[in-house]
């Protein structure tokens, strides 16, 4: 697909963090702030960093993503429907009877969809061994794999087996994010089961290193071309976010890890997406 220019995935990805809000609010359920938080990447994935086609969805030359902290999904869904995999009035069935917008991404279900996730931890272990089948098994050296983790999974040990097997068998078409927000459901990360030296880490497994500003189109882009051009092992992206993004009430709290907006606090975060937070004026801002 046709890739978009820098201000143009800007645009995209508030758009996505305004298809996020009504997902959820008409579901009455699901999680707002690390979806939102994660606009920006899933943006530059879809709209510039992954070779794909979404008319064409299991087109055999397709990049993949797996999305391991699948709690995250409402952010893919808008990606997806703003992509073309499926029409953008699908969101609104997000989590209902019958919908194929689960409230955790179910492969079968959607097609374009790589993977099934809901118990944290799992989604590096599918990446990794997907990775493993094209450098080893196919010898594709042209496609490539991507994974989301949240900074609260790596809690989860199946993360770190799975690190291990990546940096054995240096696996250089496995491109790892972790959303480096700080938050996890129960409070910081810090406070809960603090990760720092993150970046030593994942070094002393074996893995390639940057880290970027999860909000910065051209960072991630970037970031994402480095890792393509490292042949020698794999790479993990810390992207550092901001939880909420783009909704004054809701950035850096905690809370909203697994709380929907209501009605009237949706009007609002649409409102502050709508003029950025104040940045555009109404007469700006279109309706």
């Amino acid at each position: 697909m046709a890739t978009l220019t820098i201000p143009q995935i800007e645009q995209k990805a508030n758009d996505i963090r305004r298809d996020v809000i009504k997902m959820l609010a008409a579901a009455g359920s699901g999680h707002s702030a690390g979806p939102l938080g994660l606009s920006d990447i899933f943006a530059a994935l879809y709209f510039n960093v992954m070779n794909i086609r979404p008319e064409e969805p299991e087109w055999v030359d397709r990049d993949v993503f797996f999305l391991s902290n699948g709690h995250c999904v409402p952010v893919q869904y808008a990606s997806m429907a703003e992509a073309g995999y499926f029409p953008v009035e699908e969101l609104l069935t997000l989590r209902k009877l019958g919908s194929r917008l689960q409230g955790h991404p179910e492969r079968e279900k959607l097609p374009g969809l790589e993977n099934t996730s809901g118990p944290l931890g799992s989604g590096l272990s599918q990446a990794s061994g997907y990775a493993y089948s094209l450098q080893y098994i196919d010898e594709n050296p042209q496609r490539f794999v991507y994974v989301m983790m949240g900074d609260g999974e790596l809690n989860e040990g199946n993360i770190w087996e799975a690190a291990m097997f990546a940096g054995k068998y240096k696996l250089s078409q496995l491109i790892a994010f972790v959303d480096r927000n700080n938050i996890q459901i129960d409070g910081t990360t810090e406070d809960v089961m603090p990760l720092e030296d993150l970046k030593g880490k994942w070094e002393a497994f074996g893995w390639h290193v940057v880290e970027i500003d999860g909000h910065n189109i051209t960072s991630i882009i970037d970031a994402t071309s480095q890792a393509r051009a490292i042949t020698n092992r794999p790479t993990v992206i810390i992207a550092h976010t901001i939880p909420g993004k783009g909704v004054d009430f809701m950035e850096y709290n905690y809370k909203w890890h697994g709380m929907p907006p209501n009605a009237e606090q949706a009007k609002e975060a649409l409102e502050d997406l709508r003029t950025l937070g104040g940045q555009i004026t109404h007469e700006g801002a279109g309706v």
